[in-house]
């Protein structure tokens, strides 16, 4: 009987925790009266932090995955969920790596959230196969999901950092015009970053890319008109192409001719070096694109920020373009 008594009153007080860091239910702010924004990734957190300005040190900012956890492989922990339950606001993507968080939700729904999925509406877009890209084989059939990487477009961006804005100003309604006007430079950024992109698609000599990694930049390609070619679905689990998806790939590499092939950040790339050494321009690049899945709160202290990695990502995407005085 004695082993079963500190099982009961761990889980015990676990529920008393959380009852106490959520007051039942309702939004608990730091003793200062900070506003408490926790969001689950990096790139919502860089937009609120470009909203904020000069008033970031006056909000509780801060975003859950980072310590280098990739979206897709998030596991929450209490300390998580009191964290979210704190909050006064919590900023999620929504997608199918999300799913925890309506188990949180039905603990708290008072809490003020912002589903970003949800506030992208129409511009949302399901999942999509491409031509050769290899299942998951861990996946079952199952009703259609949506295509969750929606930061990797500057146009979701610009309409996703309207929403955010709109529920920060409700929460501090007397800073209203200030985040009105940090909204209104950083969507400029935004759209001159967008208009570079499309420069560059417009003057390539190539319209096609080829990912021999997984492809989260869906929303990024059909933004600009660019044909895709990859070797997993943005969310797949798996990392080791089949012999069928790689020969495909460079028979399709050799077919367009492309100058290189693109892997994310955390990609080994060993899929990318068989295809380009297997086919028959061996010089071909490798060139890498941040997808933002990972990055670290260290990283973000020393001023990491979302339209920095665009623009990096611009660079790369033209090597793969077909830019000579790309680096």
């Amino acid at each position: 009987m004695k082993k079963k008594i500190f099982p009961i009153l761990s889980l015990l007080l676990t529920a008393v925790l959380l009852f106490a860091a959520c007051g039942g239910n309702a939004p608990q702010k730091d003793p200062d009266g900070k506003l408490k924004i926790l969001c689950t990734i990096f790139p919502e957190y860089d937009w609120v932090r470009q909203i904020l300005g000069e008033r970031t040190n006056e909000v509780d900012l801060d975003f859950l995955l980072d310590s280098g956890t990739d979206l897709h492989s998030f596991q929450m922990t209490t300390d998580d969920k009191i964290a979210i339950l704190n909050s006064d606001l919590f900023i999620y993507t929504g997608g199918e790596s999300d799913k925890w968080v309506e188990d949180v939700l039905r603990d708290a729904p008072d809490l003020k959230t912002l589903n970003l999925l949800e506030a992208l509406g129409s511009n949302a877009k399901a999942e999509e196969a491409l031509e050769g890209m290899q299942e998951n084989e861990e996946e079952e059939e199952e009703e259609e999901e949506m295509d969750e990487h929606i930061w990797l477009s500057l146009k979701n961006a610009a309409i996703l950092s309207e929403a955010i804005e709109g529920k920060i100003a409700e929460l501090d309604p007397e800073n209203a015009s200030v985040y009105e006007e940090n909204l209104k430079s950083f969507t400029a950024s935004l759209d001159a970053l967008d208009k570079e992109y499309q420069t560059s698609v417009d003057g390539a000599q190539f319209k096609s890319v080829m990912f021999c990694d997984r492809f989260p930049f869906r929303y990024m390609t059909e933004d600009y008109g660019i044909t895709p070619y990859a070797a997993f679905s943005g969310c797949s689990t798996e990392s080791q192409a089949s012999v069928e998806t790689q020969t495909f790939l460079i028979e399709k590499l050799n077919e367009l001719g492309l100058p290189a092939v693109i892997v994310t950040e955390s990609c080994d790339q060993s899929t990318a070096k068989t295809v380009v050494n297997s086919s028959n321009d061996k010089d071909r690049k490798i060139v890498v694109m941040d997808s933002m899945q990972s990055v670290t709160a260290q990283k973000a202290e020393q001023g990491c920020s979302y339209l920095d990695t665009m623009t990096d990502n611009l660079k790369q995407l033209r090597v793969a373009l077909g830019y000579a005085d790309a680096q």
